[in-house]
Formats: C-alpha cells, structure tokens, sequence
C-alpha cells in the first residue's frame, strides 16, 4: 500500500492496536490514516500542528492522543478521535525537538537539537527528568526498561545512557567517527546497535559503553538513518539509497535487502501494532506500507541464521544503579530557540 502524502515526512507512528497510522510532516502538518489490507488508506486526520515543520509524532495514553514535536520548540497533543488541541507546551525545550519516543505508560521522552532530553511523566503532569546529555542534536533514542534507563544517539557522535532513577547522565561513549543516527537493544539487552552515517553498525556490550565491541561495515556506504528490531537477532535497516535491508546481529550479516522504498533516503521506519506491516517514508512524499510476511518470505525466518553461531559475549544487562541532505543530519537544525520550559503541560490529557 502507498500513501501520497504531497509533502516530506519526518516520521511515523502507528497505533498501538487500531489500524491507524500518523504522518509529521514538513509543513507543520500532523496526518492520520485508516488501513485495512483489503482497501485504499483513507485520510481520518489533517491537523496543522506547528508553524514550522513536525519533526516527531506518537501516540499515547492508549492510542487516544497524539503528541508532536517541532523547531518551533513546542509539543501538542492532539485528540486522535476529533482533531481538537487536548494541551499545547510552548517552550517544552530551548531548541527544536527532534524526537519522541514512549517510555512506559505515563512518561514520554524528548530530545533537541542542542542535545537536551527531557522526561515527561503525565501522572505528575509535569517535567521529571532532563539531562544535557549531548553536545549535538538527539537522533534517537531507546529505552530498556528493566533497568530504567534511557539510551540515546546524536550528531556529536556519542552513544549516552542516562539513569531515570538518579537522574543523571549515567554513562557515554567516546567521540565515533562520524554522527549516530539510529539506536536498538538487542540480545535481550546484552548488546546496543547503533546505525551511522557512514553505513557502519556499531555494537556495545552492556555496561561497557566507553567504546564499541564490534563494528559491522559489510552494509554499505550510505547512512543508516532508520533501525527497527525484528527479533533478538536481527534488525531492519532503512538506508539513503532507500534500500531496507535485513541484517543479523552476531553473526553480523546483511542477510537480504527486503524492499526498496524509493531511490531517496529512507526517513524513518516503524511496525504497524501487529506487526503485519512496516511502515517507511522516504523523501519521496510518499509513506508505504508492506506486508512484512511477504517482504522477509525468503529470508529464513527463524531466530537463528547461522548453525553453531552463538553469541558468545555473556555480558547482561545491569539491573543495579551502580557504576547532505534534509534528514537526521545537520540540515534538519533549522529551527530558532525557543525561551525556557514549563512544565505543567500534561494538566489536561
């Protein structure tokens, strides 16, 4: 299925158990579309959320509100049944936001273009956590939520993790080569996978964070702007050269590219609440959704790909809170600062 959106799109989100999947636009334009496999998407939604463009979206509370974020240094929350402003922060960062991403049922996360990540709890209708985490803008982010803590990856080239329950910037990596764009926890939390802008995939073992274990470079020279984990050993990658591939994860392989989105870069990725479809958006305008049983038909769908290839790294996750183009890069930084950060936003959701 495709979607003409008739502008760029910075990201995606679907519902977390309705066919329903959003669209941030360019324009500032916040887009809601009904799917079905039987029939033509049809548009629900067409809110003008921001005076400048709409850099992330996600649902919460249930899928009944959506949140955006946006250079002009605001989110709203939308009521996805009527369209209508539910609560509008104005200054909820000093620069641009970037990214959204769910925490838990009642926290969600942002993050800037100053390199700032802010933690909203909507119980306490309020800001709990912030951390000056990065020198550059937030890229992506993850959480791992046995341990309560928040994984991050930036322009400046650093992987951060930043511990919710002491409120401080737990650990970070050295300066890589070049800008992180793309985060996932894999291994049932034993390894952190980072995705580049050079093409390289970097790992981390858990715990040790200051510098990489292992670095994949066989996928190829073009950003990895997008990451998604199907399973403990495998992610989705969408690339500038709008190829999605499958790639496997100790043993690192690219095991097959699954699609093509287009001959642009691939913007964002995200899985419909079944996981029946992925979602890609490019800088084509277009948003497509495939059918993932028949994209990875072929592919050798099991958790192992490789006989007698294990990953032998016994590092677990610690549970103790002891020791040149639009996109993720510097081009999308675009927005004016906006002026301090309040923090009752969350008073009427």
């Amino acid at each position: 299925m495709e979607i003409n959106l008739g502008k760029l799109a910075f990201d995606i989100d679907f519902h977390p158990s309705d066919n329903l999947v959003a669209a941030a636009l360019i324009t500032g334009d916040l887009h809601l579309y009904r799917y079905s496999p039987d029939s033509v998407p049809v548009r629900m939604l067409e809110v003008h959320a921001h005076t400048e463009s709409c850099r992330a979206a996600r649902f919460i509370n249930g899928g009944r509100a959506l949140l955006t974020g946006s250079p002009d240094c605001s989110i709203l929350a939308t009521d996805v049944e009527t369209g209508s402003t539910i609560a509008r922060l104005d200054n909820a960062h000093e620069s641009a936001v970037n990214r959204l991403i769910n925490l838990t049922e009642s926290t969600v996360a942002s993050g800037d273009d100053e390199g700032c990540i802010k933690v909203w709890d909507t119980r306490e209708r309020s800001c709990c956590n912030s951390f000056n985490a990065h020198e550059d803008y937030i890229s992506d982010m993850t959480f791992a939520s046995d341990a309560m803590k928040l994984l991050a990856t930036s322009g400046d080239g650093t992987l951060s993790v930043c511990n919710l329950r002491r409120n401080k910037v737990q650990a970070q990596s050295e300066f890589s080569e070049d800008e992180l764009l793309s985060v996932v926890l894999m291994k049932n939390g034993r390894k952190v996978v980072c995705g580049s802008q050079t093409g390289i995939i970097l790992l981390y073992s858990w715990g040790c964070f200051k510098d990489c274990s292992d670095r994949f470079t066989d996928l190829s020279s073009n950003s990895i702007d997008a990451m998604l984990k199907l399973d403990e050993d495998r992610i989705i990658t969408g690339s500038e050269n709008g190829i999605i591939n499958l790639v496997g994860i100790l043993p690192n392989r690219v095991i097959q590219p699954i699609a093509e989105h287009s001959e642009y870069p691939v913007e964002c990725l995200a899985f419909s609440h079944d996981k029946k479809f992925l979602g890609s958006i490019a800088h084509d305008q277009m948003l497509k959704l495939w059918d993932l049983d028949n994209i990875l038909q072929g592919s050798g769908n099991t958790q192992r790909n490789e006989a007698g290839a294990v990953d032998s790294d016994d590092d677990k996750m610690d549970l103790d809170d002891d020791p040149s183009k639009i996109g993720k890069g510097t081009e999308r930084k675009n927005a004016n600062n906006g002026h301090g950060g309040s923090t009752n936003f969350f008073a009427d959701l």
